[in-house]
């Protein structure tokens, strides 16, 4: 039974993202904003978990110099939040039914001389980047702007859904290396030259992460970039992709440069000062990251 269930959700979610992928371009941002509003009212322990961290962070990002947003209301973030992820929504589907290339031959790209610079030292190049902008987007169009590469994910539970999103992603020269014993597969990637993206913006339990401070809270972060870049010795390139307007922008930041400090205590330092970038990108940003997460849970208190 259950994998008829599961051939049954993968043929529904197939369905609706070639619906998507069929959306005509002048129809595109009344139907991204119509995407957004059905989430809005489908989803509405979702939406409480958005107005909640809004609530909690605006404190902070207020005081943060990057900080732009004329409209500092939680609830009006929230509207705009849902509105750009009913557009990525679209866009994915565009991509995913091999329909996006206008998307990708649109990208801006800008700090790519960090990017040339990086792949001189010929280790691959970690990118490290968050749940920003369509990030679904960006990692596509780096296979084929820059070369292969790969991202780490998370395995479906559905296998034929798995299957089916790597078949999309392939056609891009896209691979995935899932979590679970992703190490190894990192490290082989890197020592082929390739670029890994590594989305490290989301909670991790105290197993394998470390406490920061994340938009003035306290916060579980992955620890696995820094261990990645010590034991490969590739650069590391924090880089995001941000809507511009009808089009979208990725930058690439110059190489952040660790210190020699393997403690615990160093670790834990990088970790922060990684995480640091996702907070830039939030403040310029604030209706382009994914409030969706339970960003905060198992850290407790807020942090100063």
């Amino acid at each position: 039974m259950r994998q008829v269930f599961w051939r049954l959700q993968a043929a529904v979610f197939y369905c609706l993202t070639l619906a998507g992928a069929l959306i005509p371009s002048t129809l595109f941002k009344r139907c991204g904003g119509m995407v957004g509003h059905v989430l809005w009212r489908l989803l509405p322990s979702r939406r409480a978990v958005v107005i909640d961290n809004l609530r909690q962070a605006l404190p902070y990002l207020k005081g943060h110099p990057l900080w732009q947003n004329s409209n500092g209301e939680a609830g009006a973030i929230a509207l705009e939040n849902y509105g750009n992820l009913g557009k990525s929504l679209i866009e994915i589907c565009q991509l995913y039914h091999g329909r996006g290339d206008h998307l990708i031959a649109a990208l801006e790209v800008r700090g790519l001389e960090h990017y040339e610079k990086a792949r001189a030292k010929g280790k691959g190049i970690i990118c490290f980047s968050g749940h920003c902008g369509n990030w679904e987007l960006m990692a596509l169009a780096f296979s084929r702007l820059f070369g292969d590469g790969v991202v780490v994910a998370r395995r479906q539970n559905n296998p034929f859904f798995n299957q089916m999103v790597e078949r999309m992603r392939m056609s891009y020269r896209s691979r995935v290396i899932y979590k679970k014993g992703a190490f190894r597969g990192i490290l082989s990637a890197l020592r082929s030259g390739e670029l890994v993206g590594i989305l490290a913006d989301q909670a991790a339990g105290p197993e394998d992460g470390v406490l920061v401070s994340m938009l003035g809270r306290r916060a579980w972060a992955t620890k696995a970039p820094v261990l990645i870049a010590r034991k490969s010795g590739a650069p590391l390139l924090p880089v995001f992709i941000h809507r511009e307007g009808e089009s979208h922008v990725i930058t690439f930041h110059p190489e952040h440069r660790f210190s020699g400090d393997m403690s615990d205590h160093g670790i834990q330092k990088e970790t922060q000062a990684l995480s640091r970038y996702v907070e830039d990108f939030v403040a310029a940003h604030p209706t382009q990251w994914y409030w969706m997460h339970r960003r905060w849970k198992r850290a407790g208190e807020a942090s100063a």
